[in-house]
């Protein structure tokens, strides 16, 4: 179990700094273990494409939190995606788990994730994330210090590669996904689709 003092203290900082620092962690949870190869920062009210953009709601009290949390969402209507919240108190930005490669309890995840084509496949991208370490609403908010759900950081990355983020409309510029190189896992840069103007 990670000690809790190392992981706050990382967790505390800036978004953006502490975004990178989460590349090679390990998410554990119900007898799988991922390393995380991928993540997006996001700046609260800061970031056009943060949840928090436009202040508190009930969704996303768990960004305004204490650092070290689990903000898990529903999107689409059918998917769960996971935020580790950073940064002091009441800023509200979270960094989202974008991919991972699955290190522990494979077979395990096989079995949740039968649509997967491979092994690669398992944790690629941040709704197969959650799948593969059964992770929903029950986890909303969870202190990442306690099991069953743990989050573990790795040794600094010496390589780190950024870019866009994938599939945002606002502030879609700006280059706040961070991965680790020569990763299969990582997804494939999709922008968002252009919305048609509108006529009149």
């Amino acid at each position: 179990m990670p000690r809790s003092a190392d992981l706050r203290a990382l967790l505390e900082r800036p978004v953006l700094e502490a975004a990178p620092l989460l590349l090679g962690a390990t998410l554990r949870h119900r007898d799988v273990a991922c390393r995380i190869t991928e993540v997006e920062a996001y700046d609260g009210p800061n970031d056009p494409g943060s949840h928090a953009y436009r202040g508190h709601t009930r969704r996303n009290t768990v960004m305004f939190g204490p650092a070290g949390h689990l903000y898990v969402y529903f999107t689409y209507g059918m998917h769960w995606c996971c935020n580790v919240v950073c940064g002091p108190e009441g800023s509200a930005s979270a960094v989202l788990l974008r991919a991972g490669e699955v290190v522990d309890g494979i077979e395990i995840a096989r079995e949740r994730r039968r649509a997967a084509r491979s092994d690669r496949d398992l944790a690629r991208g941040p709704a197969r994330l959650c799948q593969a370490l059964a992770i929903g609403r029950d986890q909303n908010g969870h202190d990442l210090t306690r099991r069953p759900l743990t989050l573990e950081p790795g040794p600094p990355p010496d390589d780190v590669r950024r870019g866009p983020r994938v599939g945002l409309r606002d502030a879609a510029d700006r280059p706040w996904r961070f991965w680790l190189p020569d990763e299969a896992t990582v997804s494939t840069y999709r922008p968002a689709p252009v919305r048609p103007r509108r006529t009149t």
